[in-house]
């Protein structure tokens, strides 16, 4: 006989997409999420219309009430702390919520704050882990249920899982992956704390930090290694979203900024199936029939999907055919103006 969840009491905080599985998971578990805490409604699209969050919406429509900060510090915050308080919580469970707890928050719950963070800790500690792990082309992720504490996630872990990680996958990607086994792992652990079978063990290793990444982090210089730019466009899609700047092989027009979703290393296939081609100069592109390769320090790239200043995403290859002869990325310094 399963145990019955209802009566272990729990506030769900999160914001994003990438938290919802989880939300979804500790109801579908049968724990009695008596609220979620959630960011305020945001602008979106051009027209910058107020819409809440994903996590939000998802709690609207299973009935849950939701609570809105920004901040949980100052007079505004100490009132969702004091409106916490009164919800006699066994413990309140963290997935990307987007604002830190204060100590004076922290021991609210009966439980405490536990927090389902993407990345094996004490690695890559911060709001950004998977896009790090992916730019720097590390082989395996995965994601830590561990003790909120005043330190960055810094506190003692309870469980973790282990996630390999494929050349050409996207931050985007993995994330979602994470979003659904992690949700898993977060349910496991709540019932273990409500079993009294649930252990916490302190961080070791070398920790590494994984800070929010913000546009320029998205800049491409194909005058890297091949490996290092692939992994530089796939860590920054879809956010903050890879770039590069496109001359266009005359003098007349400025660069223009294309967006990169997606890229494989691979070498540039040669006409009629001989010797792979010769060297080129790292910036170049060659359009073939179904691909565009771009030239890099030591190899190339295939690029997956482009998306030109001011159009929609489209596949690479109907990109290329429209470009004109010459055009090429900008490397180095100068592609960063």
């Amino acid at each position: 006989m399963s145990a019955d969840r209802t009566g272990f009491r729990v506030l769900f905080a999160g914001t994003p997409q990438t938290a919802v599985p989880s939300l979804e998971a500790l109801v579908e578990s049968g724990f009695s999420v008596v609220a979620v805490l959630t960011r305020p409604d945001a602008p979106v699209g051009r027209k910058r219309t107020l819409t809440p969050s994903p996590v939000a919406a998802r709690a609207a429509e299973l009935g849950i009430p939701v609570l809105h900060a920004s901040r949980l510090t100052g007079q505004a915050g100490q009132e969702t702390l004091d409106r916490i308080a009164a919800l006699d919580l066994d413990v309140a469970a963290v997935v990307a919520y987007g604002a830190l707890v204060p100590a004076a928050g922290l021991s609210l719950p009966r439980h405490g704050w536990v927090n389902l963070h993407f990345s094996l800790l004490p690695a890559y500690r911060g709001a950004a882990p998977v896009q790090h792990a992916i730019i720097r082309q590390e082989a395996v992720t995965g994601a830590c249920v561990f003790q909120l504490e005043e330190g960055l996630d810094t506190g003692p872990v309870f469980s973790r899982l282990t996630r390999k990680l494929t050349p050409g996958e996207t931050a985007g990607e993995v994330l979602a992956d994470l979003a659904v086994s992690g949700a898993g792992l977060l349910a496991q652990t709540l019932a273990g704390l409500q079993d009294g079978t649930a252990r916490a063990e302190p961080q070791s290793g070398e920790p590494s930090l994984a800070p929010k990444l913000d546009q320029q982090d998205g800049y491409v210089d194909a005058g890297r290694p091949a490996a290092e730019v692939a992994a530089r466009i796939n860590g920054t899609t879809p956010e903050p979203g890879a770039w590069a700047l496109l001359a266009d092989g005359t003098a007349a027009d400025a660069p223009a900024r294309v967006k990169l979703v997606g890229a494989l290393p691979e070498e540039l296939p040669a006409p009629g199936g001989g010797a792979p081609a010769g060297p080129r100069t790292p910036g170049s592109l060659a359009v073939g029939r179904k691909s565009v390769h771009l030239q890099c320090a030591d190899g190339s790239i295939r690029l997956e999907r482009v998306q030109p200043a001011g159009k929609k995403i489209m596949a690479a290859a109907d990109w290329g055919r429209g470009l004109p002869e010459g055009a090429r990325f900008l490397t180095g310094p100068e592609g960063t103006r």
